[in-house]
């Protein structure tokens, strides 16, 4: 059995999730997960509210010490982060997808002065799009390099998530995607950028998920992907990369299918046993 979830949202994040936090307890105990922790999204400080409201909702509830609060963390551009500071661009959910420069400086929308404030146990941070590059696949697999490296030698991030994940152009019109940048032969990406993440994770004591809704479950990507992406995640393994899981769950009820993620993980060599815990909080 998988028995750890680190990436989980509530209905109090800033995007689609709608899953009650007292759901997520009583969801994670029928389907034998015993660590987990709650991490909804912020891009930028316009979404600090949003976590200020997880977190009354998760100390409302008395969680175990095997509940942790947590947070996910988007990369965005110090150029974006000056701009809504400024007032000029107010009411961004999502942050400011376009119009900056290309080769910004990167940054994240969350301070440890925040982490502190909200007690947050760990930070889970993820490339959720491309940061003002041109649309082609060569410039997305650079620009999602240097933001994975970005994440890996953090030293606020635990955890990267879903490395590579993809969603945006090149879509089919049953909704899969199945070609560019990456998602119809995932071994175009050069293996020098896989050599140079791994080392950077291993040096700086990052941990990278394997993110069961979003990579290896996810129904929009073609087989060959998801099966590619699992050799990937064997060779992090190989090369002694700390792996985590995150179900990366948006539902309204705590509904991942476990057993077929342990199912596909398996076939590759990761068990629950490679995987890491946070420990119980102590007091």
């Amino acid at each position: 059995m998988l028995t750890s979830d680190w990436h989980i949202h509530s209905h109090n994040s800033c995007d689609s999730a709608s899953l009650p936090i007292a759901e997520l307890i009583a969801g994670a105990a029928a389907v034998g997960v015993t660590a987990f922790g709650l991490t909804d999204h912020i891009h930028t400080p316009f979404n600090l509210p949003d976590l200020r409201a997880s977190r009354v909702e998760y100390l409302g509830l008395d969680p175990s010490p095997d509940f942790h609060f947590g947070v996910e963390v988007s990369v965005v551009s110090q150029w974006e982060l000056d701009e809504i500071a400024s007032g000029r661009q107010a009411g961004q959910t999502y942050g400011l997808r376009s119009g900056g420069p290309a080769g910004c400086e990167l940054a994240l929308g969350l301070s440890d002065g925040d982490c502190q404030e909200l007690g947050i146990e760990y930070v889970v941070g993820g490339a959720h799009w491309p940061l003002y590059v041109e649309v082609e696949p060569e410039a997305m697999w650079r620009d999602y390099h240097r933001q994975n490296m970005f994440l890996a030698t953090h030293p606020l991030v635990k955890i990267v998530a879903h490395p590579w994940w993809w969603m945006g152009k090149w879509q089919d019109a049953d909704g899969v995607y199945r070609t560019d940048p990456w998602l119809d032969d995932f071994t175009r990406l050069p293996q020098s950028m896989h050599d140079e993440f791994a080392a950077a994770a291993i040096q700086h004591g990052a941990v990278v998920e394997i993110n069961l809704a979003a990579m290896i479950l996810n129904p929009t990507y073609p087989e060959t992907f998801w099966r590619q992406y699992a050799e990937y995640l064997a060779y992090l393994k190989q090369r002694g990369v700390t792996l985590s899981l995150g179900s990366d769950c948006h539902s309204p009820t705590y509904d991942i299918d476990f057993a077929e993620g342990e199912r596909r993980l398996a076939e590759v060599g990761i068990t629950d046993a490679d995987l890491w815990r946070l420990p119980a909080r102590v007091g």
